[in-house]
């Protein structure tokens, strides 16, 4: 059984798939030399590509090309007091939140938002064809894997995708397994986003399939506004929640870019307990 780190892009346009995963790739494995002073790292890494359907009119011919880190910007990030005050007022104001979306009707406002602030992660909640498209993307190469030991590595609106698609092979093929579930710079922390996940289950809660979840987030990302996710998502029947771990990324504002989060140190360390 080998291991394969199935990794997920998140919103916008991106650069044409091969240049992507190459991109990707190369952020892994800078983060394995450079942290984890591996010599010559090498990882079985596929890409799941999916910008092509939300973007048919081709890919970005003017991307933010990959660049290796400057010495001594990937450091480690040191949580302290006011991290654990931030999540705890980020939970309390959660429930708030969903509270009035449930009695006040807020759904209406969180879509238009989400229209004209999130338009990737709109079309997928609003066109049942594009949200089958995605997650088939996913969901057949995970299949595809399914003898072999599973990271699924997620960034942004992926993160989302990669959830939903976990939650539902769960449903249908208990037999899989996904040994790492990473989220980076994840939303599934918003409110409607969760209310959209109670639309298709009964729970918000770590998918069956998972055996370990791992939530990496930077407080600067504005994406990845609520930083911590474990006390949003009930363990699944194993008890298993994600662990949060805030993070640096190192690259340039707002500190959404999933080259950051890739060769983020505790990022790094993830992936070698992996392989």
């Amino acid at each position: 059984m080998s291991h394969v780190i199935i990794g997920i892009h998140g919103l916008s346009n991106k650069p044409p798939e091969a240049k992507l995963a190459k991109w990707w790739k190369e952020a892994i494995l800078e983060g394995l030399t450079v942290n984890e002073r591996i010599d010559n790292p090498s990882v079985n890494f596929s890409s799941v590509y999916w910008a092509d359907i939300t973007y048919p009119e081709g890919p970005d011919q003017n991307p933010d090309k990959y660049r290796p880190a400057a010495p001594g910007e990937l450091k480690t990030y040191h949580d302290g007091w006011r991290d654990a005050l931030r999540a705890s007022v980020f939970d309390w104001s959660d429930d708030i939140l969903e509270t009035a979306k449930r009695n006040f009707g807020w759904d209406t406002t969180a879509d238009t938002v989400l229209k004209y602030k999130l338009p990737d992660l709109s079309r997928y909640y609003e066109d049942p064809e594009i949200t089958r498209k995605l997650r088939d993307r996913l969901s057949t190469r995970i299949l595809e894997n399914a003898g072999n030991r599973i990271m699924v590595l997620s960034h942004s609106m992926g993160t989302i995708i990669a959830y939903d698609v976990l939650r539902e092979l769960g449903k249908h093929d208990s037999n899989i397994a996904i040994d790492h579930f990473v989220t980076l710079g994840s939303p599934l922390g918003l409110p409607h986003v969760k209310n959209k996940i109670l639309e298709e289950s009964n729970l918000v809660r770590t998918p069956s399939v998972v055996r370990n979840w791992l939530n990496f987030a930077d407080k600067r990302d504005p994406v990845a506004f609520d930083t911590h996710l474990a006390a949003d998502y009930e363990a699944n029947s194993r008890g298993v929640r994600a662990k949060d771990d805030l993070i640096y990324n190192d690259w340039d504002k707002p500190h959404h870019k999933s080259y950051g989060y890739l060769r983020a140190p505790e990022v790094s360390r993830a992936i070698r307990n992996f392989i």
